[in-house]
């Protein structure tokens, strides 16, 4: 036959389940062997297992305070993150706990009183340890009453929540950067649209008048003024051409670009952008070559795959020297079709390649050096095939020559 409990004691299991986990059930838990010491009687046996279990939890300062404050107990949790002993603190005010400000700002009496109205107060602040140090504690203080509902002291649990505190002002912290850094991206692409057509404007009525100067509309023009005209010409393009990286580059960044889906023919992407740049390929002195017999069709922006091209195109001139090929194909590849740009051009260290399409590089380049741009058409382009579902890679070897792919998803149901 089983051994029969008390009829007012609860059994372990119910004790322990009831102890853990909330500081308002710890506090009920206090209150138990709080009133004994309070109230001076002395505890039953289910008091004194409720003892054991209070002065053994960790995670919590649990103790009792007479009615005007003062510790009547104090356990292993108060003593770890505290760090006053039992025979130390025993007997003192809680004020202890409480540094000189907060003691002027406000009295911690007033928690007592209204602990002693309301049955029990809760508050989050900072505490004082014993070596100075602060904590984020979170407090419960419960009153205690007798059967006669006489006040006999209180039940005071503390939860060091020091962690959590930090990791809320850093989240805090974090939301403000963010909040922060968007309204300066939205700043910044405010002024550079403005900037943009701030320089715009002049740029083209300088191209405007040295055309209608070289077609001899202010009279005749003599060949070293047509030369100097023609650079006027260049200048003006180079100059247009960065502003519209920068500005291009500042509403991807800010999200402010539109796409229009659609199925694409890459055939006719480079049928389209072919001419524009044949003219530079001619002047360097390169082969431009590609096999017209093959298609693709991919869904994509047609205006942003066409922007890709003539980047890539653009970049392969500049970098080959006189004598050299730069050869388009389009391919199938495992991810989608592929829009392949090769050229026989100076190449690019393998030590370089993971910085190529990152913004304001312009890998080898240096005060020397005679090759100009922002350093933003490659990441432009990056980011636009990854905004339409594609990537752009890049395979090199120096001195041997480069391959960007243009990876896009196919359009499978698409007739071309």
């Amino acid at each position: 036959m089983s051994a029969q409990r008390p009829k007012d004691e609860p059994s372990a299991g119910a004790l322990a389940g009831a102890m853990v986990h909330t500081s308002k059930h710890a506090a009920s838990h206090a209150a138990v062997f709080a009133k004994a010491q309070a109230s001076g009687t002395a505890p039953s046996e289910g008091d004194g297992l409720f003892r054991l279990l209070v002065e053994s939890v960790s995670d919590y300062a649990i103790f009792a305070l007479d009615t005007k404050g003062h510790v009547l107990s104090w356990n292993l949790g108060a003593q770890r993150f505290k760090g006053y002993e039992a025979h130390e603190i025993i007997g003192q005010h809680f004020r202890a706990f409480y540094s000189e400000a907060d003691q002027k700002a406000r009295h911690p009496e007033e928690e007592l009183v209204v602990a002693t109205a309301e049955g029990r107060v809760e508050d989050e602040g900072w505490r004082i340890r014993k070596d100075g140090t602060r904590f984020w504690a979170n407090v419960v203080i419960t009153a205690l009453r007798d059967e006669s509902g006489t006040l006999v002291g209180f039940a005071k649990v503390t939860r060091d929540l020091t962690e959590r505190k930090a990791a809320e002002e850093r989240a805090v912290a974090a939301a403000r950067r963010v909040a922060t850094a968007e309204e300066a991206n939205r700043a910044k692409a405010t002024f550079l649209a403005s900037m943009s057509h701030e320089l715009r404007t002049p740029l083209n009525a300088i191209a405007g008048y040295a055309d209608l100067l070289l077609s001899g509309v202010g009279g005749a023009v003599s060949p070293q003024q047509r030369e100097y005209l023609d650079r006027i010409l260049r200048s003006e393009q180079h100059l247009l051409s960065i502003i519209n990286d920068i500005l291009n580059f500042t509403r991807i960044e800010a999200g402010q670009l539109d796409y229009n889906i659609r199925p694409v023919s890459l055939r006719h992407v480079v049928e389209v952008v072919l001419p524009m740049i044949e003219p530079q390929a001619l002047a360097r002195g390169l082969t431009l070559t590609w096999p017209d017999t093959g298609d693709a069709m991919v869904l994509a922006d047609a205006s942003k795959v066409e922007q890709i091209l003539l980047n890539l195109l653009s970049n392969a001139v500049k970098f080959t020297e006189a004598g050299g090929r730069v050869h388009v194909e389009i391919g199938d590849g495992p991810a989608g079709a592929e829009l392949r740009v090769r050229d026989t051009g100076v190449g690019i260290p393998a030590e370089e390649l993971g910085a190529i399409f990152q913004p304001f590089i312009q890998v080898g380049r240096s005060l020397t050096t005679k090759h100009e741009g922002t350093g933003l058409g490659l990441a432009i382009s990056s980011d636009l095939a990854h905004a339409m579902g594609g990537n752009l890679t890049i395979e090199s070897t120096l001195h041997v020559g480069s391959m960007f792919t243009l990876t896009l998803p196919r359009a499978i149901d698409a007739d071309p």
